[in-house]
């Protein structure tokens, strides 16, 4: 089918099977080596002896620059394509893991993690500028209005980049043990300059792009309801990577004694299967919402939820429960309930926004979810150093709270079930 708006300008295109096609790979590639890339870096940084505060400022930058891709990266794609993001994100990308191969084991300590911090910078405005796109190109491919469409279309893209991304944990461990540090990067990188060519061969320059020009002072909101579930957000994904940056892969690799294809596989396991939750979430959730979207009650029940889920690991621990049991039992059960807050939270925020804003509020509302990552990102190299993974695991717990708590004040939501069934959450 033709994605041409052939009909004249009021007529929306219809979605282009072989475009689709183009994004989606272009998205599962680029999933796959960030998932790989976390992995690689933190068990070989693991195993030269980086402290966990060292281990996490490895991160900071890639978590402090996906603030800046997706506050200003919607603005950018509704001005130039989203082909063009797609493209310089998939570019940045190789550039990223290139620049990661040239590292020097000959430098000294600082210089090490001050240019890692660096290429790991490249690779997170790499990674939000092409979620960024792959999301806004599949919106454009679908007839306004199509809610079935979009919901088929958009649970294909989210549920697979879950299952690559939970993919590419482990390909990261084998990858490092087969190929070594600099052999794995440079065989990523060769992927996705790969795909780079397709996506510059198969997608039309102007897809994506819109017809006014939005203001740059636009891109922050100035909804309440948008503002304050990106602060339930903030508070969300911290409590998830306070404790799976650092804390839990290296307890499971130095107080266990997991090799590194073990920790890769159960951390590839934790978000295929945390993915498929947030697939199935409008079925699981059925039951409690009577069939009906679900409101601000439910994901605040969700939150202060998790949190006493979460503060079942530690207790467990400190009444000498068997470790390695507690620990997966637990993080599997945090992973149901996180799974389905994430994807109330992905309704909500659609819910809360203008039709004529919605990229705009998205952006703001992923700016506020990456400020989360970054904030988890240190404290779990910092408790982790200081408590070890339970001092991580019990700012998890606060955390949770603190989401649960801020999603008490958000307004009602008067939108339809459709918004519901076409939303699975993300990251």
């Amino acid at each position: 089918m033709s994605a041409d708006a052939s009909a004249g300008a009021a007529t929306p295109p219809v979605i282009s099977r072989r475009h689709y096609a183009t994004v989606t790979a272009a998205y599962w590639a680029f999933t796959l080596t960030d998932g790989a890339l976390r992995m690689l870096v933190l068990l070989h940084f693991n195993a030269l002896g980086y402290t966990p505060v060292q281990l996490a400022f490895l991160f900071l930058l890639y978590e402090f620059f996906g603030i800046v891709t997706n506050l200003v990266g919607g603005w950018v794609a509704s001005r130039t394509g989203v082909r063009f993001t797609l493209v310089l994100g998939l570019l940045l990308q190789v550039v990223a893991l290139a620049l990661l191969a040239a590292l020097n084991r000959a430098w000294g300590m600082t210089a090490s993690v001050a240019y890692v911090m660096v290429c790991q910078a490249l690779s997170g405005i790499a990674k939000d500028l092409t979620k960024m796109s792959a999301k806004s190109a599949v919106k454009v491919l679908v007839p306004k209005g199509d809610d079935s469409g979009l919901f088929t279309w958009v649970a294909v893209l989210t549920g697979s980049k879950n299952a690559l991304k939970g993919a590419g944990f482990f390909v990261g461990g084998l990858l490092l043990a087969v190929f070594g540090f600099r052999g794995a990067l440079l065989v990523m990188a060769g992927g996705v300059f790969v795909v780079l060519l397709g996506v510059v061969a198969a997608l039309p320059g102007h897809l994506g792009q819109a017809k006014t020009k939005a203001a740059f002072a636009g891109i922050l909101s100035n909804s309440r309801g948008i503002n304050r579930l990106s602060l339930a957000r903030l508070a969300l994904f911290a409590a998830r990577d306070v404790w799976f940056v650092v804390s839990v892969p290296i307890f499971l690799a130095s107080v266990l004694g997991w090799s590194f294809a073990q920790v890769g596989g159960f951390m590839a396991f934790w978000v295929m299967a945390y993915g498929a939750v947030q697939s199935a979430s409008p079925v699981l959730l059925r039951v409690v919402t009577r069939g009906q979207a679900p409101g601000p009650a439910l994901t605040s029940a969700l939150g202060l939820s998790l949190a006493v889920v979460t503060a079942l690991i530690p207790l467990g621990l400190h009444w000498q429960w068997p470790a390695a049991p507690t620990m997966l039992v637990g993080l599997g059960l945090f992973g149901v309930v996180f799974a389905l807050n994430s994807a109330v939270h992905s309704y909500l925020v659609l819910a809360y926004s203008d039709a004529d804003r919605v990229s705009l509020s998205v952006g703001f509302y992923y700016m506020a979810n990456a400020c989360g990552r970054l904030a988890g990102t240190l404290l779990s190299g910092l408790l982790y150093q200081q408590g070890g993974v339970t001092a991580s695991l019990w700012g998890a717990v606060a955390l949770a709270a603190v989401a649960g708590t801020v999603a008490l004040t958000l307004p009602p939501v008067s939108s339809g079930g459709a918004l519901w069934a076409s939303v699975k959450g993300d990251e």
